[in-house]
């Protein structure tokens, strides 16, 4: 029987394989119709046109093959030629869906409408929309937010953690990008940096430089890390060694005593799910022999730890991953299947921030869901 699945999934992944293709070519194709209304208004001809239109979905595929590539600059070129493609390709392919939507509705209604029109219109704002999106991938806010625990004690009263989550280091954000992250960060007056997860997206060797200017991070209590799943696609041993290297704290499972006056804050971390063996995520054991009267703050990159965070007495749980959908209209598909996006939730009696990430992965895009630098001010409610 089983060799009998095998033969079956062996003759059936060729097809799935064609399937994907031509499917994946039929949407470049449906999205690029302003395109060639567009071309054949400029006098280009249909051949040089479509060709360049049949490049398209090949050209949004590159990132795919570009870790063969051993040439770090050649790669980061392909990336940034695949990712714009297919940033391009996903705003014209939403825009030409609403636009044949709008033209069905004015069809039904018996309303003309010019058909060229309505193509340039579509070109310029996917083009609008495309570097709007670009700008705000590259340029994250400063977002400022007071998160409210339970009587407690005063002398943690104001105590500001500055929070980066998918910084997504690698072939199109390198070592400038981060050194702007570093001297906005060092300027918002730190108590504390802490980095959940998805911190890299490469090899140790291929973006030591890039993330050389980490170690120039200050904060009063030190900066702390935890894995998120992109680390494990890169050799997280190494990549634990080099943070460490910067002078940056990796809490495996583990936490951290602060003390202020006689209050003592803990600062606990776990690895990501993805992680294995003695990488496991164990929430348990990061807060396990954490002091009862102090306060707990949990660093996970994922969301979905919060239910064992507030368990095991975690007062505030700092996460990452979904990039809060990162760019329109996914911002609104990820609803479908992540049960928290982005923002202050209160889970039991802990309350859980998800950042829209610091970076982004992939297409070069934010449109909608811009990036965020943190700052979380710990305040005390009194009372339940």
């Amino acid at each position: 029987m089983a060799r009998i699945r095998t033969l079956i999934n062996n003759s059936t992944e060729p097809l799935r394989l064609i399937l994907l293709s031509v499917v994946w070519i039929s949407l470049h194709i449906y999205a690029a119709r302003p395109l060639l209304v567009a071309a054949a208004a400029a006098g280009i001809t249909p051949l040089v046109a479509w060709g360049l239109v049949l490049m398209m979905p090949f050209v949004s595929i590159l990132p795919l093959v570009a870790r063969r590539t051993h040439s770090p600059r050649l790669r980061s070129l392909i990336h940034w030629a695949g990712y714009a493609s297919l940033s391009i390709f996903s705003m014209l392919l939403v825009l030409v869906l609403m636009s044949d939507v709008v033209r069905v509705s004015l069809f039904v209604l018996r309303q003309s409408v010019n058909a060229r029109t309505v193509s340039f219109v579509t070109l310029i704002a996917a083009a609008l929309l495309t570097v709007i999106g670009l700008f705000q991938a590259r340029h994250p806010q400063v977002v400022r937010l007071r998160a409210d625990i339970r009587d407690m004690p005063e002398e943690v009263e104001g105590y500001r953690i500055v929070q980066w989550s998918d910084v997504h280091v690698g072939p199109t954000i390198q070592r400038c990008f981060v050194e702007s992250l570093v001297d906005r960060t060092n300027g918002l007056d730190a108590d504390a940096i802490v980095i959940t997860g998805d911190l890299i997206d490469g090899y140790v060797e291929d973006l030591r430089d890039a993330v050389q200017p980490l170690a120039r991070l200050r904060a009063t209590d030190g900066v702390f890390f935890v894995t998120g799943n992109h680390e494990y696609y890169w050799r997280a041993s190494e990549w634990v060694k080099e943070i460490a290297r910067l002078g940056i704290t990796f809490l495996k499972n583990e936490h951290r005593l602060i003390r202020r006056g006689a209050a003592t804050l803990v600062m606990a971390g776990v690895t990501d799910p993805v992680g294995r063996d003695t990488h496991k995520s164990d929430p348990a054991a990061a807060l396990a022999g954490a002091p009862d009267n102090a306060v707990k703050v949990l660093l996970a990159h994922r969301p979905q730890v919060a239910a064992a965070a507030a368990h095991h007495g975690a007062h505030l749980q700092l996460s990452g991953h979904t990039h809060g959908g990162q760019f329109f209209p996914f911002n609104l598909i990820i609803r479908w299947f992540q049960p928290v996006v982005a923002g202050l939730h209160r889970v039991g009696d802990m309350l859980l921030y998800v950042s829209r990430g610091t970076g982004y992965w992939g297409p070069p895009s934010r449109l909608g869901v811009g990036g965020e630098i943190t700052v979380i001010e710990l305040v005390r409610r009194k009372g339940s």
